[in-house]
């Protein structure tokens, strides 16, 4: 099924260039105020929108919201077309409930692109959405949990379990499906974020937000969101319940308890593929050396075969001159041995330096396993701790 996209501008050159740049890629209407585009949005229902800021009568920031708040509509990503793209400007279109923002004037090539994008992330929301089965059954677990302590204890519990960034994320967002809060959660690893969201696709604002306040402090208020950072991972919660100021303090006393428990496991984590890639990249390096010293193996069995042929020359030479009483020149004997003895002498430095190798190897491997009994050892010490914490309670 073709793409269909809808245009709100009162520029008519902006749709003429918008026509022009998605023509024969997917399906466009227009419309030229804010009015005509909530109407064609109720009608139609497309797949994005296209939505420039500045506008007689309603604006952008206005439009978008009012297809938010309607039930039929909110769902539909929302690209913010402006010639402003400042941070504060971003951060405004995406208050109002944008997925993306696309500065002017653009190119056919970047509109596309940014097009796949919110197309991908809209259907991706589609079938997350459609698929709530996981995620009823996850808030009924969940739900049978006695008050807030219970459920940070069934999280420590259950994340003791997760050896990796999907299923750690799966308890995560489990954690607040009771609270009826849409969040996204970031992992950082390896200069790179992992998203995950249970409620809905992560779209390109939000990783945009994320991204830019990554080494902001611990709390970052964006309208009704809020994002909570630690080292190893940060979270975005888009509604949390600023007009209810109880409850919006409470949540922020208890949801860094449940980062400071991920982060620690996001280290964990990663200091397993650390170790992981350490230990493959020691047995290619083990791999390697076996070629070697095959070769060298091969080599030096031929140097001997060769000196061994050598010295039964130069043995029959000196029978024969002993024989024959007459003298001849043993020089070109002894030059080939001569040959054959810096091939020894040359093999023995490809000897050595495989052992050297051995040696950077056995360091490593030295210092992996050095690595990996600490690690053991401070989760007993974790388990220890935490076990004397269930006790007491």
């Amino acid at each position: 099924m073709a793409k269909l996209i809808l245009a709100i501008d009162d520029d008519k050159l902006v749709h003429h260039i918008i026509e022009e740049s998605l023509a024969g890629f997917c399906k466009i209407i227009h419309a030229k105020d804010g009015d005509e585009g909530l109407r064609l949005t109720k009608k139609y229902k497309p797949d994005i929108i296209l939505l420039d800021i500045e506008m007689p009568g309603k604006s952008g920031f206005d439009v978008c919201q009012v297809i938010k708040k309607n039930e039929q509509t909110k769902d539909i990503p929302v690209m913010f077309l402006s010639s402003n793209i400042e941070l504060a400007d971003r951060v405004k279109g995406y208050s109002a409930g944008a997925s993306d923002y696309i500065a002017k004037p653009f190119n056919a090539q970047e509109l596309m692109a940014r097009i796949k994008v919110l197309y991908e992330y809209r259907q991706q929301g589609i079938k997350l959405k459609n698929d709530v089965e996981h995620a009823e059954k996850t808030a009924q677990i969940a739900m049978t949990e006695s008050g807030d302590m219970g459920r940070i204890m069934r999280f420590v519990g259950q994340s003791y379990h997760a050896n990796n960034f999907q299923l750690l994320s799966e308890y995560f967002l489990a954690f607040f499906t009771p609270f009826n809060l849409d969040v996204v959660v970031v992992f950082w690893y390896k200069s790179q974020g992992i998203f995950y969201s249970l409620q809905s696709a992560v779209c390109p604002l939000e990783q945009e937000l994320l991204e830019q306040h990554r080494y902001a402090q611990r709390f970052v208020d964006v309208g009704a969101s809020t994002i909570i950072n630690y080292p190893k991972v940060s979270l975005l919660i888009k509604n949390m319940p600023v007009d209810d100021s109880a409850k919006f303090g409470r949540y922020k006393d208890l949801f860094p308890h449940i980062l400071e428990i991920t982060n620690e496991k996001a280290i964990t984590i990663q200091n397993n593929e650390n170790s992981y890639e350490q230990a493959a990249q020691i047995g290619i390096a083990l791999e390697d050396i076996v070629k070697q010293l095959v070769s060298q193996n091969q080599a030096q069995n031929s140097i001997t075969k060769q000196f061994i042929e050598q010295l039964h020359e130069l043995d029959c030479a000196i029978k024969l001159q002993k024989e024959s009483d007459k003298l001849c020149d043993l020089t070109p004997y002894f030059i080939k041995l001569d040959q054959t003895m810096q091939l020894f002498t040359s093999a023995n430095s490809d000897l050595a330096f495989i052992k050297c190798q051995l040696k950077q190897i056995n360091e490593t491997r030295n210092e992996l396993l050095a690595s990996l009994r600490s690690n053991a050892g401070e989760l007993v010490l974790q388990n220890t701790t935490e076990n004397n914490d269930i006790e007491l309670f």
